[in-house]
């Protein structure tokens, strides 16, 4: 959406605020993000910290919104989400809700079909309306608004990625906060694990939450680390070693493993923010 000026995949995750925190956001969904943080918070932020404004709208009936996005698309792509995954049924195996939020980039509207870049991997995908509307109206997403999208991305002012990093720290702050309690989260995800860690914990886990999360704690500390910010890249590096050492005894079974080392991530979270302060 931003480009030929689009900076780094990393140094826009980092942004978002998405590696600063872990949040049980239910029963049996753990993620590697901030307590309240979404996805469409982190989307503001990264536009707000480059320099970008985007205008953004929901809501309303299936045929207004396909109308909106027909009308936007002409223009220029158009970013889409939060859409339910599994009514992408280009992916494989999926047949139906899965409660797993996505977004993608709309690339036109041909006839009975949705031409789309999906970033998980599938390019130039084609997607027949009625999937798409179902996706998009995103039922059994836990955030956000029905039929959203982005559109009219303009640069309002001119940020280099070191100045967007350095922008994105108080918001970081804000998510580390002590009493946001990330730490406490890492505690009680340690003993759901080690009591007995269910096929759909484990599942999500695997197959998504720890990737993930390691994924942007590297990225954060590659970008602290760029700042200048030495000691607490120092800290993010260290969290994204033990978050992605959580693959394997996961999936073997090992719990008590697992479950060692989520304690041992647990008061990172405190000292990342000290070294942030």
């Amino acid at each position: 959406m931003f480009g030929r000026e689009a900076p780094g995949v990393g140094v826009v995750e980092t942004a978002t605020g998405s590696p600063f925190g872990v949040q049980l956001a239910g029963p049996e969904l753990p993620f590697f993000d901030p307590p309240g943080w979404d996805p469409g918070i982190g989307v503001d932020d990264a536009l707000a910290a480059f320099g970008w404004s985007a205008e953004t709208t929901s809501g309303g009936s299936a045929d207004a919104a396909l109308a909106r996005l027909a009308e936007r698309v002409a223009v220029a792509p158009v970013m889409v989400g939060p859409v339910e995954m599994g009514h992408l049924r280009y992916q494989p195996s999926m047949t139906g809700p899965i409660g797993a939020d996505h977004y993608v980039v709309v690339l036109g509207i041909d006839g009975d079909h949705v031409h789309l870049h999906d970033p998980q991997g599938y390019p130039h995908s084609r997607l027949p309306v009625a999937d798409f509307v179902a996706a998009w109206r995103a039922d059994a997403v836990d955030y956000g608004e029905p039929f959203t999208l982005r559109a009219d991305f303009r640069r309002t002012a001119r940020v280099e990625p070191e100045a967007a990093i350095r922008a994105s720290l108080d918001r970081a702050r804000h998510w580390l906060r002590e009493e946001a309690g990330s730490g406490a989260a890492a505690l009680a995800l340690a003993e759901q694990v080690e009591s007995g860690c269910g096929d759909d914990l484990r599942g999500h886990l695997v197959h998504f939450a720890v990737r993930v999360g390691a994924r942007r704690l590297a990225d954060a500390a590659t970008c602290l680390q760029w700042i200048g910010l030495t000691g607490a890249a120092t800290v993010a590096s260290e969290q994204a070693r033990l978050v992605g050492s959580l693959q394997h005894p996961l999936v073997v079974g090992e719990d008590r493993e697992a479950a060692g080392i989520l304690r041992e991530l647990a008061p990172t979270y405190d000292a990342l923010r000290r070294q942030l302060a």
